[in-house]
């Protein structure tokens, strides 16, 4: 009787190739034969049935804060060592009652109704991005995350952190530098020098302009965050500081990923792209079924906070428990024909903005700026196909997107 071999440690993650090109496969292995995978490799608890990772994300008990696991363990040792017992992590790793506070003096800015104001803004950056790749390609071909993909989601939230646009371009760059560091525990030492070096940046330009929108507040976050107030409580200039940093490299990456990968599957996938072009009221179903079948985001997490069983299997305080949203998102015993790009699939839920308290507070944003620019790139390229040219993943654990992707009209 054959046993099968399990992946562990770095083939799980996309530094190893076959993994970064395709990271369902190997799911599915673990799903089948070790749906509770201890990966002593990286001293971690995997988790990739659907039902178990939705009751982990969703339960408020577990902690987030690295600095909880223990040491040696997965969390502790990717975001946990560098932090010290004084500094406040991001609100992405904040434990209560930091992070019910902080959320609720910035969330009014994220909910539907606040980030649709900005679909008109968002349609505009849309279309000048669209005519800039005609001006500047008259072959008719182009890479779409370094054309497309990329500057959109940067200029929209400068837009909305109300940068002025002479500033954009040095925007982007310090942002994209930063975004290759943030959640990339395996760089490079001259990556992690550039990526100091554009923080430093980013925070002096977010100092610079607290101090303008407390003398003359504009309509725009960075002054809903300086005069946002709940029970007589407010943000100090750090904390607005932090939480543009965190809208940059969470919302940045992920948005230009979903953007690449959405369109990537409606190319791969004729019959479900003309569809879409026939039928325009299907982007939204689209959307959410591109975060279902090929999620940006491939993977969360929290932390034991107490000797629990979670699937069968006894986990001890402080171990590192991962969740695989990509795993999640392809379980067959929730979606039919997981495998297939359905833009017309009736439950269209999924994993793939996380749940419970920490539930993306960017997730509104990620879809508006998705449809339009989908929408848009179609309206314009009706003919959009691959170039031969090809396509490179990027190799940025937890999240799955590429590098480039040339395509032509």
């Amino acid at each position: 009787m054959s046993v099968t071999k399990l992946p562990s440690g770095i083939e799980l993650t996309p530094l190893n190739d076959a993994f970064k090109q395709n990271p369902y496969e190997a799911l599915a292995t673990l799903r089948k034969n070790a749906p509770v995978y201890v990966d002593t490799d990286l001293k971690r608890y995997i988790y990739t049935r659907h039902d178990d990772v939705k009751a982990i994300l969703r339960d408020r008990d577990y902690w987030s804060d690295p600095r909880k696991a223990n040491p040696g363990t997965f969390t502790y040792e990717i975001l946990g060592g560098s932090l010290s017992a004084q500094e406040e992590p991001s609100m992405l790793l904040m434990d209560e009652p930091g992070h019910r506070r902080l959320r609720s003096l910035v969330s009014h800015s994220f909910t539907p109704a606040a980030v649709e104001k900005w679909r008109p803004r968002t349609k505009a950056v849309v279309e000048r991005v669209l005519m800039k790749i005609i001006e500047a390609n008259p072959s008719g071909e182009f890479d779409l995350i370094k054309d497309f993909a990329g500057p959109i989601p940067t200029v929209v939230i400068a837009e909305m952190l109300g940068i002025d646009a002479s500033m954009h371009s040095d925007f982007k760059s310090w942002s994209d530098t930063s975004v290759v560091t943030a959640f990339n525990p395996f760089a490079t030492e001259e990556q992690k020098t550039a990526g100091v070096i554009a923080n430093e940046k980013l925070n002096q330009l977010f100092q610079g302009e607290i101090a303008k929108r407390r003398e003359n507040p504009g309509d725009d976050l960075i002054s809903d965050m300086v005069h946002a107030e709940a029970s007589g409580d407010s943000l100090s200039d750090q904390e607005i500081i932090n939480q543009a940093n965190l809208l940059l490299v969470a919302g940045n990456v992920t948005t230009t990923d979903l953007i690449g990968n959405c369109t990537k599957a409606l190319l791969n996938n004729p019959a479900q792209l003309k569809k879409l072009q026939a039928r325009p009221a299907l982007i939204t179903n689209t959307i959410e079924e591109a975060l279902r079948f090929d999620s940006p985001v491939i993977n969360s997490g929290r932390i034991a906070n107490k000797d629990i069983n979670i699937g069968g299997c006894p986990v001890g305080m402080g171990e590192s428990l991962s969740t695989s949203l990509a795993a999640a998102n392809h379980d067959p015993d929730i979606y039919p024909n997981p495998g297939e790009f359905d833009i017309e699939r009736k439950d269209t839920h999924h994993q793939s903005f996380g749940g419970g308290r920490h539930l993306c507070l960017g997730s509104h944003l990620a879809r508006l700026e998705a449809q339009e620019a989908i929408s848009a790139l179609l309206a314009r390229f009706p003919n959009l196909r691959h170039s031969l040219k090809g396509l490179e993943y990027h190799a940025i654990p937890t999240f799955r997107g590429m590098r480039s992707f040339w395509v032509q009209w």
